[in-house]
């Protein structure tokens, strides 16, 4: 029985070896205790290699071999015998394979460097990798690096994407850079995984910045990078705002022999056709993508969502609707949002008819006409033919089974109230409830104003009671209207609970809830209330308009205030605002009385000009 030696540094520990049947067919099992420096095996035609942690085995296991402990020392390294590195190998892996001795394996491999006859496997590689990134040690990571250009052993292409994207996702850059050197330097196959590794990385991150450094610095190297790296490289151009760059390496990679899939080919393509698209060049890259088909490349929806999308944004509606019938015919118009585009776009310039052509469009491609995109049919043909031609379009659309939402039915109910058709109003507010719209503050508080018009005081009241109790409470559009109805009624006891429950729940009255109370008390002739409230609106900062200006230059002249009135007169003019001849004859019999004739005569000179 032959025992191999030790290197030059000292051993010490204990191993047991069992004899089964014969030498060539015999099995080791080596018992390491800790601490360790080194483990010795016998150079044997062994076909396997047993490693165990645990406590040792008792001393006699089989008769016909018994059991030999030995504790050996050596100082010199004997020259006649060398340890098989392939054996070791296996041996290092054997404790890499299980977690509870992972660490053993390492030292064994750190043990392992100081011998000339050593030098690591691919697949112990992978096994230091796989222990390194679990066990987030940065520093060993770096220094394997330099192992692999000392040993020129380096990861196969599954296990060196597998290092970059840690290092990436932990963000250690510098630890990308000096892998991806090594890789370079030493095997170019193995770069290009790395890249793309590291560019992909850096891409779902969102950091493109750099994606394109990297790029820029292995530029130089005239590496054959793949079509996906293209891919990658365009895409943090584009993501940065970089369109232009994004095109120029486009054309970088086009006459690059690669044998990618098509759905790299078509990744290529589309950041292309984006790009361009971007950029102003929506029939370029209409263009490219036709240039793209005729080269076998499939397309997908995502074409026709950039390219339609471009189109209208750039007004070219005519292109955009050709492509928009032929994506149809290919089924390949999925995204809702560009039917809301091309209608939005044909409601500006005023083809109403092309905006129905659309919606009849997503009906023959089972695709759900939105609540938005119904809304801004009714609306576009609001303003461009009027409320009774948004009223009957509105009603073609429910009966070609369009289902209105809570957005519809607003814009419907605020039609009706503009047009006094306030029983239909009604009607539309108890279908919403019906469907569970209940919650609709704007909904609300146009037919609060609908009641308020009709002086339907006591059910306006009723229907604020309602809303606050389904957990819908007014906004300032509401408390407004609710004080301008109380307003004309006279009703100053209510307008002051409205304004402290305006106070409580911390919503500031504007310049439209204080022009109704200041209205409010001047026709009760409490001018001293009027000037409070004034000085009140005054701090909120907004400007006078000319409804509530001519009501304070009658409170003012009415109190003999000449200073506060010249100042609103001022101010007035500084603001080109003008007044009725009402006011501004009140604002100089104030100033005459007052026996200010160098204000009146300058007041009278501003009207005339006017």
């Amino acid at each position: 029985m032959a025992i191999a030696h030790s290197l030059d540094w000292p051993l010490s520990f204990g191993f047991i070896c069992r004899s089964r049947s014969s030498l060539f067919n015999s099995h080791l099992a080596a018992t390491v205790k800790f601490p360790f420096s080194f483990v010795l095996f016998f150079n044997l035609s062994s076909q396997s290699v047993r490693a165990d942690s645990s406590a040792c085995s008792p001393p006699l296991l089989e008769e016909e071999a018994p059991a030999i402990e030995l504790g050996l020392g050596f100082e010199e390294k004997p020259e006649s015998l060398q340890a098989d590195y392939v054996e070791l190998n296996l041996l290092i892996c054997s404790f890499f394979k299980d977690p509870a001795t992972e660490s053993i394996g390492y030292e064994c491999y750190q043990s392992s460097k100081g011998r000339a006859d050593f030098r690591p496997q691919i697949q112990t590689i992978k096994f230091l990798i796989r222990y390194l990134i679990q066990s987030k040690d940065w520093g060993l990571l770096f220094a394997l690096s330099n192992d692999f250009k000392n040993y020129r052993v380096f990861p196969d292409q599954s296990t060196c994407s597998k290092l970059i994207s840690a290092c990436v996702k932990a963000r250690k850059l510098k630890l990308v850079h000096s892998f991806l050197e090594v890789f370079v330097e030493n095997d170019p196959e193995i770069s290009t995984v790395g890249i793309e590794s590291a560019l992909r990385g850096f891409n779902q991150l969102h950091m493109y910045r750099n994606s394109v450094d990297l790029y820029q610095k292995f530029q130089s190297y005239n590496l054959d990078l793949s079509l996906t790296c293209c891919y990658l490289i365009m895409e943090a151009h584009l993501k940065m705002g970089k369109s232009e760059k994004a095109v120029a390496v486009f054309h970088e990679f086009k006459n690059a022999k690669d044998s990618s899939s098509s759905s790299s080919h078509s990744k290529v393509y589309l950041i292309l056709c984006e790009s361009l698209g971007k950029m102003g060049r929506s029939y370029e890259a209409v263009a490219c993508f036709r240039e793209m088909l005729k080269k076998g490349i499939a397309e997908n929806h995502e074409f026709y969502s950039s390219l339609i999308r471009n189109l209208v944004r750039g007004g070219e509606l005519e292109m955009a609707e050709e492509l928009m019938l032929e994506g149809e015919s290919k089924k390949m118009i999925r995204n809702p949002d560009l039917f809301f585009q091309l209608i939005v776009k044909y409601v500006e310039v005023g083809t109403m008819e092309k905006a129905l052509d659309v919606v009849a469009l997503m009906k023959r491609a089972n695709i759900k006409v939105s609540d938005c995109i119904l809304c801004a049919v009714v609306n576009g043909f609001r303003r461009k033919r009027g409320s009774k031609a948004a009223l009957q379009v509105y009603k073609n659309l429910v009966l070609q089974g369009h289902e209105p939402g809570q957005v519809t039915y607003a814009s419907i109910l605020n039609i009706y109230v503009h047009q006094g058709l306030y029983s239909m109003a009604e009607s539309i507010l108890a279908e919403m409830e019906k469907r569970g719209f209940d919650k609709c503050v704007v909904a609300y508080s146009t037919m609060i104003v609908a009641y308020a018009k009709q002086g339907k005081t006591r059910e306006a009241t009723r229907l604020v009671a309602k809303m606050k109790s389904q957990g819908c409470y007014p906004n300032i559009w509401t408390y407004n209207s609710l004080l301008e109805m109380y307003g004309k009624a006279l009703n100053l006891r209510q307008m002051e609970k409205i304004l402290k429950e305006m106070s409580r729940r911390k919503i500031t009255p504007n310049r439209v809830s204080y022009t109704s109370i200041i209205s409010a008390y001047n026709r009760i002739k409490d001018y001293g209330t009027c000037v409070k409230y004034y000085e009140e609106f005054k701090l909120t900062g907004e400007k006078v308009d000319a409804i509530l200006a001519g009501i304070l230059v009658a409170v003012f002249s009415k109190t003999n205030q000449v200073d506060e009135l010249i100042e609103l007169l001022q101010d007035m003019k500084s603001e080109g605002m003008k007044l009725d001849t009402r006011f501004y004859r009140s604002a100089l019999v104030a100033l005459r009385d007052a026996g200010l004739e160098v204000q009146a005569r300058w007041l009278e000179g501003t009207l005339k000009k006017s």
